[in-house]
């Protein structure tokens, strides 16, 4: 078993997000996907984002605000959400005083090319 731990990871700040990026851990060969945290502080939100990745969001702290196409998600505390590739995305934390904490777990979708390799 291992454990990871948030606030010792190595970070990187992407405008005011930090950034826990997991390729820091050494597991590239050992998992089928690729996986960070990432906090926002109160009041701020992420930079539109979209990428070939599938992507699974748990909110492990506070409450995300989605916002994809135009629709608003709500998202707390304990749930998560799914972004396809073709979905562009800002997650936005509009709590005055809580950081939001999300873990995000990503892959390349499996093509029809794939699949009958």
């Amino acid at each position: 078993m291992r454990t990871f731990d948030l606030s010792t990871g190595d970070d990187q700040y992407v405008k005011d997000l930090r950034v826990v990026r997991w390729e820091q851990y050494g597991l590239e060969r050992d998992l089928p996907f690729q996986a960070m945290w990432y906090s926002v502080p109160p009041g701020s939100e992420s930079p539109v984002d979209q990428h070939p990745e599938l992507e699974l969001s748990v909110v492990v702290a506070g409450t995300a605000y989605v916002v994809v196409g135009g629709r608003e998600h709500v998202v707390p505390q304990g749930n998560a959400f799914l972004l396809s590739s073709a979905e562009a995305h800002v997650v936005q934390n509009r709590s005055a005083d809580t950081e939001l904490t999300v873990f995000s777990a990503y892959w390349m979708p499996i093509t029809a090319e794939a699949g009958h390799g």
